[in-house]
C-alpha cells in the first residue's frame, strides 16, 4: 500500500489527493474485516481450510479443497466413507464459504474504489471481479472459463443426483411388484397343499395303481436329472437344436457343394482333354480351392465349440477332393461303357428274336401258297 501523507488536515495518497472522511473511512475499512460467525468457521474446518484470521484461501483452493471432500464423501464415490448427509455440508460449506470470499472482494472493491474517487482513471477499475459468484482468478476470460466448469460440474452432480433418485424410485417399485408377486405365489402354494392334505384326509389317494412303488419316469437313465430332462424335451420339442450340430450341418452341405461342383466338371471333360479343357478345370480346381478355405475355417470353429473330442473334424484337402473327382469321373465312364454294351447286347437279342420270326412266317406262307395252287388245279 502506498505511503499516506497529512499536510494541513489533507492526506496525500500517492499523487492524489484524498479528504479526511475519506481517510477516515479507508482506514475503518482496512482495520477491521466482517466478523466470522461460527458456522463460518465450522465451514471452514470442515474443507480443511485455513480461517480467514490465519490465512488467506484463493478460489482455486477452495475448489480443490471441496473436490477432496467430495470425492470422499459422494454417495456415487464407492469409497467406504461415502455419505450422503456428510456430502450435502461439505457442498454447503463449500457455497458458504464462497459467499463469504465474494463479500471480502466485494469490501475491497468498493474501499478501492472510493479511494480512487479523485485519482481520475490512473488505477483501473476492479468491479468486474466481482462477477462470476467471485469463481475462478486470473484474467477475465480465465475466470470465465472457470465459472463454466464450475457450472458444468454443478449440471453433472444434479444429473446424478436426479438419476439416484429415479433408480431408488424404481428399485422401490421393482420391490413392491416382486413383493406382490411373492405373496401371491405363496398364497396359491398354501391353497394346493390344504387341497392336498384335505384330499388326503378324505382317502382320495387310496388305492391307487402303482401304490408303494417307485415312479420310474427315466428307466433308459434312472441317474437323470428331471430338470435337466424336462429342459431338454422342452427344447427338443420346440426344434431347437445346439449351435455345434447347426454348424456341422452347414459344414457338411458346404463340402457336398465343393465336391458335386468338382464331380460335373470333370465329367464334362473329356478323357484325353485338350489344353482349353485343361485351363478350365485348374480354373474350376482354384475356385474349389477358395470355398475349402472357408470351409476349413467353419471346421476350425466347429472343433472350438464340440462336446466331444471324437466328434472334432479334420480339414478337408483339395488333392484328395481332386482325387475324388476323378475316381467319380472314370467311375462314371466305365459305368456308361458298361450301360452302353448292355444296351448293344439287347438290342442284337433283339434282332436275333425278329429274324427268327420272321423266318417262320416266311415258312408257314409257303405252304398255304402251295395247296392253294393246287385246289386252283383242280378246279
Amino acid at each position: 500500500m502506498n505511503l499516506l501523507l497529512i499536510h494541513n488536515g489533507i492526506f496525500h495518497h500517492g499523487r492524489a489527493r484524498l479528504p479526511r472522511a475519506h481517510y477516515f473511512l479507508l482506514r475503518r475499512t482496512l482495520s477491521s474485516r466482517p466478523r466470522v460467525s461460527r458456522n463460518l468457521q465450522e465451514s471452514y474446518q470442515l474443507l480443511r481450510l485455513p480461517l480467514p484470521d490465519e490465512g488467506e484461501s484463493s478460489p482455486a483452493q477452495v475448489k480443490e479443497a471441496y473436490l477432496r471432500m467430495a470425492k470422499l464423501y459422494h454417495p456415487d464415490s464407492g469409497t467406504s466413507m461415502a455419505d450422503e448427509a456428510l456430502f450435502t455440508q461439505v457442498e454447503e460449506a463449500y457455497r458458504a464459504v464462497l459467499a463469504h470470499q465474494s463479500r471480502l472482494q466485494s469490501c475491497a472493491g468498493l474501499v478501492e474504489e472510493d479511494g480512487n474517487q479523485k485519482m481520475g482513471d490512473v488505477v483501473p477499475q476492479h468491479r468486474h471481479y466481482l462477477t462470476y459468484e467471485g469463481v475462478g482468478s486470473g484474467t477475465p476470460s480465465q475466470r470465465e472459463r472457470q465459472y463454466r466448469q464450475l457450472r458444468t460440474d454443478r449440471a453433472v452432480e444434479k444429473v446424478l443426483d436426479y438419476r439416484q433418485k429415479e433408480h431408488e424410485i424404481a428399485a422401490a417399485a421393482e420391490g413392491a411388484l416382486v413383493d406382490r408377486d411373492l405373496k401371491l405365489t405363496q398364497a396359491v402354494e398354501r391353497l394346493v397343499e390344504d387341497l392336498i392334505q384335505e384330499s388326503m384326509s378324505r382317502g382320495d389317494f387310496r388305492n391307487l395303481s402303482g401304490a408303494g412303488r417307485p415312479i420310474n419316469k427315466f428307466e433308459h437313465n434312472p441317474y437323470a436329472d428331471p430338470m435337466t430332462h424336462n429342459l431338454n424335451r422342452i427344447l427338443i420339442d420346440n426344434g431347437y437344436q445346439p449351435p455345434w450340430i447347426i454348424m456341422r450341418r452347414d459344414i457338411r452341405e458346404d463340402i457336398e457343394k465343393v465336391r458335386e461342383k468338382l464331380e460335373q466338371g470333370r465329367a464334362r471333360l473329356s478323357d484325353p482333354w485338350t489344353p482349353r479343357e485343361h485351363a478350365q478345370w485348374q480354373q474350376l480346381c482354384g475356385e474349389a480351392g477358395e470355398e475349402l478355405k472357408k470351409v476349413n475355417k467353419s471346421v476350425d470353429n466347429f472343433n472350438l465349440i464340440a462336446p466331444m473330442l471324437r466328434m472334432q473334424m479334420v480339414h478337408f484337402s483339395l488333392e484328395r477332393e481332386i482325387a475324388r473327382a476323378e475316381k467319380k469321373a472314370l467311375q462314371g465312364r466305365q459305368d456308361r461303357k458298361s450301360e452302353r454294351e448292355r444296351e448293344w447286347q439287347r438290342r442284337e437279342r433283339e434282332r436275333e428274336r425278329e429274324k427268327r420270326e420272321k423266318t417262320k412266317t416266311s415258312k408257314g406262307y409257303g405252304h398255304v401258297g402251295l395247296v392253294a395252287w393246287v385246289l386252283s388245279l383242280l378246279k
